[in-house]
């Protein structure tokens, strides 16, 4: 059974990164979501990677919503050509709005910010909190020392590999939209059971 994907909360940097490909495979990304009719919900900036995948989404007249707080509207530059910002006080609303608004996540290249949220909602599932699809766009390898550390953690068992496969990861945007399409969220119940056998 397919994952409806109606909107999309991309996690993403406020900087350009040191490769242009970082900004310019945000774009296209942003321009996917558009063309499929796939509403982004983003952190709110006008700047770095993610200026660049509402700019893309904008460009092909797709709906974009911002989530901001407000002390850093002015540090990351709020984007004021959006669909809609909404502006928070803090950053755990921020987080809370996007997830509330998604149907599904997408990370792309960014920094401590950017996984703290990408860790925070892979938490949320692994507690059973939600049942959405968490993607990686692994841009250029960017993700690839990560995705090594996690399968660390599993090796050394603190973490299961059902929760590691939770993560969908790809190169490609068709590739990983049609992977969260398709993705099934692990029994947890089963997996509690069997953890006490």
């Amino acid at each position: 059974m397919a994952h409806p994907l109606t909107s999309i909360t991309v996690f993403c940097g406020s900087s350009n990164g040191a490769d242009k490909i970082f900004t310019e495979k945000g774009y296209e990304l942003g321009q996917a979501l558009a063309r499929q009719k796939i509403v982004l919900v983003y952190g709110g900036a006008s700047i770095g990677v993610m200026g660049a995948v509402a700019d893309g989404c904008l460009s092909k007249s797709g709906s974009v919503t911002g989530v901001i707080p407000q002390f850093l509207s002015t540090k990351e530059i709020a984007h004021h050509h959006l669909t809609e910002l909404i502006v928070v006080e803090t950053m755990h609303e921020r987080k809370l709005k996007m997830h509330d608004l998604a149907d599904g996540f997408i990370v792309l290249p960014g920094g401590i910010g950017t996984l703290e949220e990408f860790f925070e909602i892979l938490t949320w599932a692994q507690l059973g909190l939600h049942k959405k699809p968490i993607a990686i766009l692994n841009i250029n390898q960017y993700y690839d020392d990560l995705i090594h550390f996690i399968q660390n953690m599993v090796n050394r068992q603190f973490l299961k590999p059902a929760h590691k496969e939770m993560i969908l990861v790809s190169d490609t945007i068709p590739d990983l939209l049609e992977k969260m399409r398709n993705y099934q969220a692990p029994d947890l119940g089963k997996l509690m059971t069997e953890e006490r056998t």
